[in-house]
């Protein structure tokens, strides 16, 4: 499948290198140019390219930017045809990103995210960390493999991304809606806890839109007292006691 990459941080990279080893043929673009990326994209088996390149004659274009950069993306997406499947892996927290009304009144970030570029995403790989993602995949059957959820409105488009999912390492839960794609956002069960397929579903039921934002401000308070001590393992235990 021929997949545009856009953001090569952590999650960028990981899924262009991740991708591009089952067959995937990967173009990697970022904000700086291709010249920025030329070491790391022959490193991980992709082509370094423009923005605006990276969207043109691909299946997929997976988006892995700074939230607030989806404000500025809309005129790349103008000449994009409808059937290519927009992925979104991000996640917003205000600390970092500032406060956005329509966020902080109950708006899915997805929801949002679509509003900015003007046309509609499917969200994966935000529930997951940039370690989980790089380490912790195993084939598909392995005993305690990790799932990971999938939230969209188009049934294609969420099949393509689900199947991607599973080239990475991991189960896909098949979420529900857009809509409903708060419930895999920060401060809920389903986010970055590293679940087996069967638990990720009841996590997601068990979801609490209220409190999900207290959870999520609470935790990254946590976190950041404990900036640099913590395991991998540690962040995980308290995503799971944090979000309970």
């Amino acid at each position: 499948m021929k997949i545009g990459i856009i953001g090569a941080g952590n999650i960028g990279a990981t899924l262009a290198r991740k991708l591009a080893a089952e067959g995937h043929d990967i173009k990697l673009a970022n904000s700086k140019g291709p010249d920025s990326l030329r070491d790391l994209a022959q490193e991980v088996g992709a082509t370094a390219v423009s923005r605006e390149d990276a969207v043109k004659d691909v299946e997929a274009i997976i988006l892995s930017i700074p939230f607030l950069s989806y404000q500025d993306l809309a005129a790349l997406f103008a000449g994009v045809p409808a059937d290519v499947t927009v992925i979104d892996t991000s996640n917003y927290y205000p600390f970092r990103d500032g406060a956005i009304d329509g966020l902080d009144n109950g708006t899915a970030e997805s929801v949002w995210i679509s509003d900015q570029i003007g046309r509609p995403v499917i969200k994966a790989w935000n529930a997951v960390l940039a370690a989980t993602l790089a380490e912790r995949g195993k084939p598909a059957g392995s005993e305690g493999r990790i799932a990971l959820p999938v939230a969209g409105d188009d049934a294609k488009g969420k099949a393509l991304a689900m199947q991607l999912v599973d080239a990475t390492g991991f189960d896909a839960l098949d979420a529900g809606s857009l809509a409903d794609s708060w419930r895999q956002q920060p401060g809920t069960p389903a986010y970055c806890t590293e679940l087996t397929l069967g638990d990720l579903g009841s996590a997601l039921a068990a979801a609490d839109k209220r409190r999900a934002p207290e959870n999520r401000e609470a935790l990254i308070t946590q976190f950041m007292a404990r900036y640099g001590e913590l395991t991998h393992d540690d962040t995980i235990a308290m995503n799971r006691t944090g979000t309970a």
